[in-house]
């Protein structure tokens, strides 16, 4: 019997009914009410009524950065259901498989996504299936898939609800986490910071919708109450556009879209109503930001976090940046009032010392009782600040010798031609593994030879820290939340 405290779930619909017909997702340069993001909500649950699928039962969105799949996945948590999410820019084979392996009641995906092999896979898993479109009409079922079968699995009737969420895929197939509902309040905590409200500026929203970055923005938005402008995908251009059409304050940015912004060359002015963005997901370079912050007069503020985390650990302030911005350049920040973190010895698992690195720890109270280990190495100094060093399951084991993904990668990045780089271990018969690396030029600059590279590497760090090769290309290869995709640049690797 609930204690009359409001739930997650209950808040979340409280706050989609309250949009009403003022501005609720801006798309493509036009406004949606929240009376037509409703009209979504309440056609996509008649449809799953029509199609026998029990309340609490679980439900796969193929999802895009479009209204009718925000709609989904914010009218599926207010109504206390399960979601799980599916990448749709996989090939139709891949999403296939996904409705395959998860065994859902039924599957929400763009008429486009219902594809032959799509339709196949849910015919035969019993999955009924739903198709949304922004042009109507705007909710129908899948021909031949009308009903949901008869074991179609109800692990949320027990009223639990919540997400099962994508990783992001860089170094091996996405998995799905499961971030309960009330998890959910800590997520929207972690993004807006505590501070956002309903009445500020749109949240600017561009990250994949199926990620733990994408979904948590759309649902602290619509958590909050505030109007939301959607990007299908990080363009240049269409990210300006909002930022000045909009009066937008705050944005995230990974540290690719950082860079393409930099080289953009833009006025300064397109940038002057941010008062700061903020920079996750990967590493930042301290001379992308520095030169992004010199170019536009925007500070750029570091955050952490992961998707078991279900947001972010730590995190800068505008307050810290002003009192700490010049001295700690290299930290992501101090941890959220909400987090205990502690670095430990990846051999003893012992607490080290201040100003040691270790493996980064967390403990959330919201999302669990006990640490959960990362696989980042970090350290954080007297004053509470925590800094990554990279990833520990990234080291590359030479014959022995310990190789840092990020360290080979900085030095890389000192070169004048080169924008970015990715360094990958490359299975070896002799030493096991080898460092293999691949660059991005700069548009215009003289193309580094593979040699000069590794002499570069060979004069600034040990010899075993050398790649075995170096791929020079325009641009290297990423997911669609703008990460490299370390699995295709291992695939760049020709042994002789």
């Amino acid at each position: 019997m609930s204690d009359g405290t409001p739930t997650f779930s209950g808040t979340l619909a409280a706050s989609l009914a309250g949009y009403g017909d003022a501005p609720c997702i801006e798309f493509k340069g036009r406004w949606l009410t929240g009376a037509e993001i409703t009209g979504y909500v309440d056609a996509i649950d008649a449809a799953l009524r029509g199609a026998g699928v029990p309340d609490g039962a679980p439900v796969g969105v193929v999802a895009r950065n479009r209204p009718p799949h925000a709609a989904a996945v914010v009218g599926l948590l207010a109504a206390r259901r399960w979601v799980s999410m599916i990448y749709s820019f996989q090939s139709p084979a891949a999403i296939a498989g996904d409705v395959t392996a998860l065994g859902l009641a039924a599957v929400i995906a763009d008429r486009e996504d219902w594809t032959e092999p799509v339709i196949d896979a849910a015919r035969r898993a019993g999955t009924a299936g739903i198709a949304v479109s922004l042009q109507p009409p705007a909710v129908e079922p899948v021909a031949g898939l009308e009903s949901a079968g008869a074991g179609a699995r109800t692990v949320g009737s027990d009223g639990s609800s919540g997400l099962w969420v994508l990783t992001s895929g860089t170094t091996g197939p996405p998995k799905r986490h499961r971030i309960p509902s009330d998890v959910l309040a800590h997520t929207v905590l972690s993004v807006s910071g505590g501070t956002a409200t309903a009445g500020d500026p749109p949240e600017l929203m561009y990250w994949p919708l199926g990620g733990i970055g994408g979904v948590c923005q759309l649902i602290a938005g619509a958590y909050i109450g505030k109007r939301i402008a959607l990007l299908e995908k990080f363009s240049v251009a269409e990210w300006v556009r909002m930022v000045k059409t909009y009066g937008i304050r705050r944005s995230g940015l990974q540290p690719a879209a950082v860079r393409m912004l930099l080289d953009a060359d833009l006025p300064p002015e397109d940038l002057a109503s941010l008062d700061f963005v903020m920079s996750a997901s990967g590493p930042l370079d301290p001379e992308i930001r520095d030169a992004f912050e010199r170019r536009y007069g925007v500070p750029v503020l570091l955050a952490y976090g992961a998707t078991e985390f279900a947001g972010s650990v730590c995190t800068w302030t505008p307050e810290l940046y002003r009192e700490f911005g010049a001295v700690k350049r290299t930290s992501s920040g101090r941890v959220l009032p909400d987090t205990e973190v502690r670095i430990i010895d990846p051999e003893t698992g012992e607490p080290v010392p201040t100003d040691h690195r270790g493996l980064l720890e967390a403990k959330i109270a919201t999302v669990s009782p006990d640490w959960i280990r990362t696989n980042d190495l970090a350290s954080v100094d007297a004053d509470g600040f925590i800094t990554l060093h990279g990833r520990a399951d990234g080291a590359i084991n030479r014959g022995g010798f310990k190789v840092l993904p990020e360290a080979v990668r900085r030095v890389l990045v000192s070169h004048p031609a080169v924008r970015d780089a990715a360094v990958v271990g490359v299975p070896d018969a002799r030493l096991g593994e080898v460092p293999f690396a691949a660059v991005e030029t700069i548009p215009g600059c003289p193309l580094p030879a593979p040699a000069e590279l590794m002499d570069l590497v060979r004069d600034q760090l040990p010899k075993h820290c050398v790649p075995v090769g170096v791929a020079v290309v325009d641009e290297l290869p990423r997911t669609q939340s703008l990460k490299v995709s370390l699995r295709d640049v291992a695939a760049m690797f020709r042994p002789d």
